[in-house]
């Protein structure tokens, strides 16, 4: 392999993803239009530089989650290059139930990948993402892009992704608090009773049909879940009320975002109530006395965007995604 990577920086895009959907429980995932941006380029020593809101206390040194993933890339490709330049800005909020920690593992991957001239194949990168996550729905979304389908065995994953139908937006609903997913996972039970199953394989099936054909109208119905959401609601106040009521006031459907506490709604472009919907969120969970934030989001049909250019070029980071972020 020749040596060219030593001379190239790569920057990479990555969307943020819902996980979940409500019945989906670790299989079904959408990629949504809020991004963090990965640069990578071999250094004399390695550094890291963090912008943005969402990375304080991230460790910089090479404890960093995005260095070592690079590493394992680098390993599998047999190529060396211990020592990295790494710069990173994101607009996804930490432990909010919107992927952060996949994006991280995503633009990682697809940055080292690209610095060294994309050796390992798409699939290859989300086999050890996934196994990285531990679940394919978050990372797969933010791979593929769009809505992804899929299934693991705790050995491969496997996945189907769907193109979202065109009128599809969301709403989120983001409180001002963090929830771990293992905090989250915590509170699931050990077993579920077989009707709760079936339930849910109802529901998931019917998901994904309606987003596969367009049938906006079916995802008040499917988007009912049995086996997370009924558990993790004390931990989200108002989170019920939310799921239960958000189709009075215009949803076609809501779900919480992956482990949470984010609070998602699926809406049909250009209704006439999304802004008795946004109210009726935040008036919702403000009751509880928690403040949120809410973002309208568009599904992200691409997974990572890569850029790549010579080092040396007398841009900065920041300069290089200016009008983006």
């Amino acid at each position: 392999m020749n040596c060219e990577w030593k001379d190239r920086r790569v920057t990479v895009k990555v969307p943020a993803s819902t996980a979940n959907l409500g019945p989906g429980f670790d299989t079904l995932g959408m990629a949504l239009s809020l991004y963090s941006w990965i640069e990578m380029s071999a250094a004399e020593q390695t550094s890291f530089r963090f912008y943005g809101g969402h990375m304080e206390g991230l460790p910089q040194d090479k404890t960093n989650l995005i260095y070592q993933i690079a590493q394992i890339v680098f390993e599998e490709a047999g190529v060396s290059v211990p020592e990295l330049d790494i710069a990173m800005y994101s607009d996804i909020p930490l432990a909010r139930g919107l992927g952060s920690s996949a994006t991280a593992i995503i633009g990682a991957l697809a940055a080292a990948n690209a610095l060294i001239g994309s050796p390992l194949t798409e699939d290859r990168l989300f086999q050890i993402a996934t196994k990285l996550e531990g679940h394919p729905d978050n990372v797969g979304a933010s791979l593929f892009g769009g809505i992804v389908v899929s299934a693991w065995d705790g050995e491969r994953a496997e996945y189907v992704r769907l193109v979202p139908p065109p009128k599809l937006e969301t709403l989120v609903a983001i409180p001002s608090f963090q929830l771990s997913t293992s905090k989250a996972r915590h509170a699931l039970p050990a077993q579920l009773a077989l009707a709760d199953a079936v339930f849910n394989v109802g529901s998931s099936s019917l998901l994904v049909a309606a987003f596969a054909t367009g049938r906006l109208d079916l995802i008040r119905h499917a988007m009912r879940d049995r086996i997370h959401q009924p558990y993790r609601a004390p931990l989200i106040p108002g989170m019920s009320a939310i799921l239960e009521e958000a189709a009075e006031y215009g949803a076609l459907g809501a779900a919480l975002s992956g482990a949470g506490p984010t609070l998602i709604a699926f809406v049909e472009q250009g209704s006439p109530d999304s802004q008795r919907l946004e109210r009726f969120l935040l008036e919702t969970l403000g009751k509880e006395g928690i403040q949120a934030e809410t973002l309208w989001l568009k599904p992200a049909e691409e997974g990572p965007v890569i850029q790549i250019e010579q080092v040396g070029q007398p841009s900065t980071f920041m300069d290089r995604i200016k009008g983006e972020v």
